[in-house]
């Protein structure tokens, strides 16, 4: 495979630099202004039929370089009619737009131009991207909309703040990274996630699965999410209040202001999420005396409260000669949680939580044609002090009624008090170098430095030994892209190195944690590469592949544990995996007005030394465990309609086949589970969502948009099938859930109110390791957007 990889590589760049090297270039420029004469800034330049494109400058100037050739330019602007011409260029040109006002503000931009989450759709690699700003006004959090995109499903262990668990075509967990602007989501801190981070701020979110574009520095093994915030260059408040069953209370508020003066931007951005989380648990088992024994009965939760806050403000400039982007950051970020039960529901605390805090400073730079012509800079520089303290004191035992009895451990973990501290500094350094020395030609070089400490210590645990570890990553990755015969054909090829240094002090627990065999200093160096290519045969029908040898390397968490409900294993080897990926897709345009996108993938995942979490019902707790060959195949299918600016369906539908083929245990005799479906996991499910909006309804410049979603999942076990009889196994049963709402605007978006309503039917619904999520909930939101 390695050969054939190089093959591939050689054969296309020959092929790429021949064409494209053999075209001239010339320069297409001019003057984008309104019909006053103002110039209209970040105007979008579109050639039809192309993916070439650029924006106007504050100036409104705008420049492109295309090769010799006739083309359709269209310029357009939100709230201004757009202007197309067509030209034929055989030297360099200058062409200027006068755009007009429009009295509505257009709705139909694709119409030119395709989004921004079209565009990655139709990439060389497996993606699935989601707009936010269309939906943000009825939108709670970011792990509700990304659990209805075909082949991913979240999985959470409760509800507002719970733990949970993502999966991308069958890859779960840590094997998922998280960026935020292509930047590692943890820099705010450990407490920040999906779940939790203010939706006013997003653009949109792109998740690739399995293979990873080289540019995000990550070591995912299974897909990476990356959610890109809002750039506009004008000044706005953007806030919004909601309200919602079981005492939930959620705010945000992202802001810009501009000062025209100095150019100097300020972004401030406030997160913050509360909710007692007393939902009715269905069925557990209460102790009833009148008949001495454990009966099932409806109880709700009694101490499981959770506030998050994450706040945050950047400053700096856009548009200047020395910067496109220069920008400080600081953020804060805090999580208290009660902890209600253990990995498993029968586990039940009254008294144990974990609190969180962490401090962040960070500053990004960015430039165009840095040293040269066609070489964009983009680099991070950040360091988080991060902070977390587990709460374990109580030697009681509790029940579903609040009860409890004295007993001589701790809840947690079943030993001594514990008040554990950990504190987790992260520096982190990202350089990304994109070279374009041709327009159908780029190379990217991308370097990421991450260093985490551990220092861990107890007020109370006597027993307990101090550590103070250390997890560093280098992670460089580079990559070649190329566009072929006009643009219907595109390649991409990559090679990632990958060195983890390690330096593990503790020895604690060394009988479960291995912790004897791994201490002090040791490093690793791993390759990986990878392709991929698109090609279309015309607008309806295209095809794409991508392959990568991946390798993940342990988290901190995996490798150190949480200090409450997850054990360290130091001894946890990278993970390996060979991912491909084929699809087919298209774009159809059946009438005026109608869109119909379609898209089917299909994948296989072939992982050494996967990393399983694995339980232990009788504490409760959890570690992460090596399994030596997993693998994965599966499909996908994705369908989208859309009707104007009216009607928007979509519906999908995902099978993921996780089989173990460890064949022999470690002892050599023949292991019970070989090609046995990995438990606890969903392996079937779809979702289909339908949303209708009408216009000027009652007052002028409003609209009501009505929605509804249904999501699937077929049952599971929650252990190996090969363990005991099929009648006494424990399942999470099939899901059936089923979501609506309803958003009202006025003045054009200004203002918004929505009303929505999750498990409309109310129906038992188990998650995450059986863990009961809430039943029926609703949740009002009021929303205003000012310019």
């Amino acid at each position: 495979m390695k050969h054939l990889t190089l093959i591939f590589v050689f054969v296309f760049g020959i092929v790429g630099f021949s064409e494209g090297l053999a075209q001239k270039l010339v320069t297409l420029s001019g003057r984008i202004t309104s019909a006053h004469g103002q110039p209209v800034a970040q105007a979008s330049l579109a050639v039809e039929g192309t993916a070439y494109g650029t924006y106007s400058d504050e100036k409104g100037d705008y420049r492109l370089e295309l090769p010799e050739g006739t083309y359709t330019v269209v310029a357009s602007f939100i709230g201004y009619e757009s202007q197309k011409q067509t030209v034929r260029l055989a030297g360099h040109k200058r062409i200027d737009f006068v755009l007009k006002e429009e009295a509505v503000a257009l709705n139909e931009v694709e119409v030119y131009a395709k989004s921004q989450s079209q565009k990655l759709r139709e990439g060389t690699f497996a993606v699935s991207a989601l707009d936010v700003k269309p939906i943000v006004s009825s939108l709670n959090n970011l792990n509700e909309l990304v659990d209805r995109a075909s082949g991913i499903k979240v999985r959470q262990e409760g509800g507002v703040g719970s733990d949970y668990d993502l999966s991308i075509n069958g890859m779960s967990g840590n094997s998922v990274r998280y960026f935020i602007d292509g930047v590692p989501l943890e820099t705010k801190g450990s407490g920040v996630s999906l779940a939790n981070l203010p939706v006013n701020l997003i653009d949109h979110i792109e998740m690739y699965k399995g293979v990873v574009p080289a540019y995000l520095g990550a070591d995912a093994l299974g897909g990476a999410i990356n959610i890109v915030t809002k750039k506009e260059k004008k000044n706005y408040l953007d806030l919004s209040y909601g309200i919602g069953s079981f005492h939930t209370h959620k705010a945000d508020l992202n802001a810009q202001v501009v000062f025209p003066k100095s150019g100097i931007i300020v972004r401030p951005t406030v997160g913050v999420s509360y909710s007692k989380n007393d939902y009715m648990m269905k069925g557990v088992e209460v102790w009833e005396e009148s008949v001495r024994k454990y009966v099932p009965s409806n109880r709700r939760r009694f101490h499981d409260d959770y506030f998050s806050l994450l706040a945050q403000v950047e400053v700096g400039v856009s548009g200047k000669r020395w910067a496109d982007d220069f920008f400080v950051t600081a953020s804060y970020s805090k999580v208290d949680k009660e902890l209600q039960t253990g990995s498993i529901q029968t586990k039940v605390y009254g008294m144990a939580e974990r609190n969180g805090s962490a401090y962040n400073v960070s500053a990004q730079y960015r430039k165009k044609d840095f040293l040269l012509k066609g070489l964009q800079m983009h680099s991070m520089l950040s360091h988080t002090w991060d902070y977390s303290l587990t709460v374990d004191t109580a030697y009681r035992v509790y029940d579903w009624n609040g009860n409890y009895v004295e007993s001589s451990r701790n809840e947690i973990t079943g030993r001594e008090r514990s008040l554990r501290h950990y504190k987790c500094p992260t520096t982190m350094f990202r350089s990304n170098w994109d070279y374009r020395f041709h327009p159908q030609h780029a190379l990217n070089l991308n370097y990421l430095f991450n260093r985490t400490g551990n220092d861990r210590y107890d007020d109370v645990d006597d027993s307990f030994v101090p550590s103070n570890d250390v997890v560093c990553k280098h992670i460089i990755g580079l990559s070649y892209q190329q566009q072929l015969w006009q643009e219907k054909m595109e390649n991409t090829f990559f090679i990632k190195d990958y060195i983890n240094h390690l330096n593990i002090r503790q020895t604690d627990l060394y009988w479960q944690t291995g912790s004897d065999k791994v201490k002090g200093e040791s490093t690793g160096n791993y390759l990986g590469y990878g392709a991929g290519t698109r090609v279309k045969f015309r607008e309806p029908v295209a095809l794409k592949a991508s392959f990568e040898h991946s390798v993940r390397l342990p988290l901190a968490r995996e490798l150190l544990g949480n200090g409450s409900t997850v054990y360290a294993n130091t001894a946890l080897r990278p993970e390996r995996s060979n991912n491909v990926n084929v699809g087919l897709f298209g774009t159809w345009h059946p009438g005026v007005g109608h869109v119909l996108y379609y898209e089917v993938n299909g994948f296989m995942r072939f992982v050494d030394d996967y990393i399983q979490a694995v339980v232990a019902e009788k504490e409760g707790m959890m570690q992460y465990q090596n399994v030596p060959a997993v693998h994965i195949k599966g499909l996908d299918a994705e369908v989208r309609y859309s009707w104007r600016n009216h009607l928007q369906c979509m519906a999908n539908v995902s099978w993921q086949d996780a089989r173990d083929q460890r064949k022999y245990k470690d002892d050599g005799k023949p292991s019970a589970t070989y090609l046995n479906r990995v438990p606890n996991r969903p392996w079937l499910f779809g979702a289909a969502e339908v949303d209708y909006t009408f216009h000027e309804v009652g007052l002028k410049h409003s609209s009501l948009r009505l929605e509804g979603s249904y999501q699937w999942v077929h049952w599971y076990f929650l252990t190996w099938e090969a363990y005991g009889s099929k009648e006494s196994k424990a399942q999470i049963p099939a899901q059936h859930v089923v979501n609506a709402g309803v958003t009202y605007s006025l003045e054009n978006g200004k203002y918004n109110l929505s009303v929505s309503c999750d498990n409309l039917f109310d129906k038992l619904v188990y998650d995450h390791y059986k863990l009961q999520k809430p039943g029926r909930s609703f949740f009002l939101k009021f929303r205003v957007f000012l310019n």
